[in-house]
């Protein structure tokens, strides 16, 4: 990625990003997507994305698409890619999180974090969060398996 100096505006673009996911329901969210919900199949994931009576597909939409939203606004230009990816990681671990069912999942869903994905594609510097990201889940992914 080309460096180059973000402006003041995607300074406020970056801050207001980050306002918008310390909202409390945008917290609790949050907190369950990147915590708690730990899909290992297709249908446990469809169980509560493609099902609006589940209890947490509100919280399943709402994060989605806010880091599809903000990943959209880096690839059209409004924020400088740079500054997006040195200060938001969550996008890119749920991505990550999700990967080892994204060929299934777009099967139903095909637009399921395309953006997202375009980002890691576009710009290496996401691709680095990206792979960071994948290591991360798999080292998350082996303790809940010693868990249980």
């Amino acid at each position: 990625m080309e460096r180059m100096l973000a402006s003041s505006a995607d300074a406020e673009i970056i801050l207001k990003l980050y306002e918008l996911r310390t909202e409390a329901e945008m917290r609790k969210a949050r907190a369950w997507m990147a915590g708690e919900w730990w899909p290992a199949t297709a249908e446990e994931f469809f169980t509560v994305a493609a099902n609006p009576r589940d209890p947490h597909n509100a919280w399943f939409r709402q994060v989605t698409t806010y880091w599809e939203m903000a990943a959209a606004l880096v690839l059209h230009g409004a924020v400088s890619a740079e500054l997006f990816v040195d200060c938001n990681g969550e996008g890119f671990f749920l991505l990550a999180k999700f990967a080892h069912l994204l060929e299934v999942v777009r099967e139903k869903q095909p637009m399921f974090m395309r953006k997202t994905s375009e980002l890691v594609e576009r710009f290496s510097a996401a691709g680095t969060r990206y792979e960071s990201a994948l290591k991360a889940i798999e080292a998350r992914r082996k303790a809940i398996l010693a868990q249980a």
